[in-house]
C-alpha cells in the first residue's frame, strides 16, 4: 500500500495539497474523507474542487448532503474529466446507511466514472468501495 503523509499548518497549506492531488485524477476516484470536527475535511474539498477547476464558492453541503458540480464547463475538450462531475458529500447529519440509499449516493459510487469527495466517511463503512483513496485528518 502507497502511503504519504502531509502537514499543513494552515487552510491554505491545505488547500493547495488538495488541488495538487486533484492534478492527478482521471475520473473514477472515492477519496474518503475521516476526521473529526473542525480538522480540515471541507477545507480540503474546496482545494480539491479548485484544482478540478470548478469555479465558484464550495460550501460544505451539511444539510443537503450532496452536492454536484460539473467538471465539463471549467475543462479543456482534452481533459479526461471532461463531462464527468466532481460530488461532495457531507455525511455529518446522516444516521444510517439507509439514508445513503435515499439520495442516490449507491448509485454514483458504482458508476465509477465521476469523482466523489465524501466528509464523513466512517458513517458507510458498509459502502464504501474497496478501490478508494482513504484521507485521515488530525486536529
Amino acid at each position: 500500500m502507497n502511503e504519504e503523509e502531509f502537514i499543513t499548518k494552515s487552510s491554505e497549506e491545505t488547500q493547495k495539497i488538495a488541488e495538487k492531488i486533484a492534478k492527478g485524477l482521471k475520473g473514477g476516484e472515492v477519496l474518503a474523507l475521516f476526521g473529526d470536527l473542525g480538522a480540515g475535511k471541507t477545507t480540503f474539498v474546496q482545494g480539491l474542487a479548485k484544482g478540478l477547476g470548478v469555479k465558484g464558492r464550495i460550501i460544505s453541503p451539511t444539510f443537503i448532503i450532496l452536492r454536484t458540480y460539473p467538471l465539463r464547463q471549467s475543462l479543456s475538450e482534452a481533459s479526461p474529466l471532461k463531462d464527468k462531475n466532481f460530488y461532495h458529500v457531507d455525511l455529518y447529519r446522516i444516521e444510517s446507511e439507509k439514508e445513503v440509499e435515499e439520495i442516490g449516493l449507491k448509485e454514483i459510487l458504482k458508476d465509477r466514472k465521476d469523482i466523489v469527495a465524501i466528509e464523513w466517511a466512517e458513517k458507510i463503512q458498509n459502502i464504501l468501495p474497496d478501490e478508494r483513496i482513504n484521507i485521515f485528518f488530525v486536529n
